[in-house]
């Protein structure tokens, strides 16, 4: 068995903006979920889904043999991703990869969605009987592994998370963008759709993750009134469960505000089932994440 000592490694010498010291965390990632890696979610509101990336787990298991093995996982997650490693040790995920594959195969749905949706809104149809009518149309979407592929960061951590960690790498490193997402959402800042990111990271990581976005080509506006980042030190007054908030409660709380601020969301994208629990948004597109599990 190897030590802690072991699995956190130094990386040495890395590419300019790719430096991080691995460290052990007080969150272990859930990597057993990971075993199920087919069927990733794409679904509207109000339906049912078959995917099991991200989920929590199964029922308890009874002995060992219902527990996949964690070092296997790592292998398979590795084999999904496509892993790349650089000369100098670092990996990323493969532009040919099946996660590449599926997460292209989401966005393009979500962009036919869209379309849909604004013809439908150009052409005066109204499902609700006028409820929507005259609302701008909007999309929300997550920050790490939704908008911005995290697959570098949790190599480099052994998928045992770190804040200190975190802050290291946000600051010093610019995550690639999830493939296929880039495209999506610059489309839809072109044709009008206002696009606002909702994330979990903390106020404090505001300027690394702007700058990280802008740099790798996201076009649409990532200032406050675009951007919303988890305030534990300082909450917005729309949040009622202010720095106590759960992932749920927060991001279902930031979604109602915009609405409130005279936006219908026609879809909402997460890597996390939390990210789309709550409602308010039409439609719900869940990308895949073997890598962790955020309830």
């Amino acid at each position: 068995m190897s030590s802690n000592d072991d699995r956190s490694k130094r990386v040495e010498n890395p590419r300019p903006l790719r430096a991080l010291t691995a460290t052990r965390g007080a969150r272990v990632a859930a990597l057993t979920v990971a075993a199920a890696l087919a069927g990733t979610a794409l679904f509207g509101a109000g339906q049912a889904t078959a995917d099991n990336s991200g989920r929590a787990g199964a029922e308890p298991p009874v002995t060992d043999r219902d527990i996949p093995n964690i070092d296997k996982v790592k292998e398979q997650i590795a084999d999904y991703y496509g892993d790349i490693e650089t000369p100098d040790g670092e990996h990323y995920a493969s532009p040919g990869s099946d996660y590449a594959k599926q997460v292209r195969g989401i966005a393009a749905g979500a962009q036919r969605d869209l379309k849909k949706a604004l013809a439908k809104q150009s052409e005066g149809e109204d499902e609700d009987g006028g409820e929507r009518h005259g609302k701008k149309p909007a999309v929300v979407f997550d920050v790490d592994d939704t908008t911005l592929l995290t697959y570098n960061f949790e190599q480099q951590i052994g998928y045992n998370f770190d804040e200190k960690a975190q802050d290291e790498y946000l600051r010093t490193t610019d995550m690639d963008a999830v493939f296929g997402m880039k495209k999506l959402v610059n489309w839809a800042h072109e044709k009008g759709i206002t696009v606002f990111f909702l994330t979990g990271r903390a106020e404090h990581q505001r300027d690394w993750s702007v700058r990280n976005l802008e740099n790798v080509g996201y076009k649409a506006p990532v200032d406050r009134k675009h951007f919303f980042l988890k305030n534990k030190e300082n909450p917005p007054p729309y949040l009622e469960c202010g720095a106590d908030c759960t992932t749920v409660e927060y991001k279902s709380g930031t979604r109602k505000h915009i609405e409130s601020e005279g936006y219908r969301i026609l879809g909402n994208f997460g890597d996390q089932f939390s990210d789309l629990k709550g409602g308010h948004a039409e439609r719900k597109y869940k990308m895949p994440n073997p890598m962790y599990f955020l309830p």
